[in-house]
């Protein structure tokens, strides 16, 4: 009777044990399941935005996309993996676009920099954090004059922004380079202010190459002094740093970095 005791107490023991380990596979599964439904809502909501910006510059000014090849991917730390687009835009500049799907976080970065014209820098940054979002919109004032016609774009794109002002704002880690930022926008969010957010993002551009058509094409010596003001200043995020620049920084050095600016990311060494 105690060995049957004892075999029907073990048989006991080891249901319990399954049990705990089924228990602890289906709330791993749900979790799998979960980050993947995420994640894909998250890799719609970026691509929906990159997609709805570039479109905009579309419709307001030609378009070249610039085949990058193997250039097209870049690994950052062994793990971060992002796909890389980088448009001419005629009269304008560069655009360059970044995206990266990582199941967890999801990043997208939007980048024109201008060269034939007295515009800003426009950098905007977003990230897809499961249910979360944070966006950074910024406009920087790499240019050699502020005339009428520049502060009133600048007072545009703020009232543009005060628009969204019920988007819960964040602050920004403070930087080098924050006197050239006149017009900035800092914001969190959850899914349901995914339109919320690229709307801002769809607004500002309107603003911004509304702009751009009633200003008069840069002439070659202006052209070289505007690259000038532009590449100091990417040149500064080598030798100071920035965040994103960073981890660059580490993954490629310096050097490899300063390339991958000039000719992709700002792309000024093409004009």
């Amino acid at each position: 009777m105690l060995v049957f005791g004892g075999n029907v107490a073990n048989l006991k023991g080891k249901k319990k044990v399954f049990l705990i380990f089924g228990i602890i596979f289906a709330i791993i599964v749900c979790l799998i399941v979960s980050v993947s439904i995420i994640a894909n809502i998250n890799v719609k909501a970026m691509n929906k935005c990159a997609d709805s910006a570039l479109n905009i510059v579309k419709n307001n000014f030609e378009v070249i996309k610039i085949d990058l090849g193997e250039k097209s991917t870049m690994k950052l730390n062994g793990f971060m993996k992002f796909d890389i687009e980088q448009y001419d835009i005629k009269n304008i500049g560069n655009l360059s676009i970044m995206k990266m799907n990582m199941g967890l976080m999801q990043m997208l970065t939007f980048v024109i920099t201008p060269v034939h014209k007295n515009m800003p820098l426009l950098s905007a940054d977003y990230m897809y954090i499961l249910g979360t979002r944070k966006s950074y919109l910024e406009y920087y004032d790499l240019v050699e004059k502020k005339d009428s016609s520049y502060w009133k774009l600048m007072n545009s794109l703020s009232s543009v922004i005060k628009n969204f002002d019920n988007l819960e704002s964040i602050e920004a880690t403070p930087a080098w380079y924050a006197n050239l930022l006149t017009v900035k926008s800092y914001k969190a969010g959850k899914i349901k202010n995914d339109n919320q957010v690229q709307s801002l993002l769809e607004n500002s551009l309107l603003a911004y190459f509304d702009y751009a058509k009633n200003i008069e094409i840069l002439s070659a010596e202006k052209l070289q002094q505007k690259k000038e003001i532009t590449v100091n200043y990417t040149d500064g995020l080598i030798e100071k740093g920035g965040i994103s620049t960073d981890v660059f920084k580490k993954s490629l050095g310096n050097e490899a970095t300063k390339v991958f600016f000039d000719e992709i990311f700002f792309g000024t060494a093409n004009y």
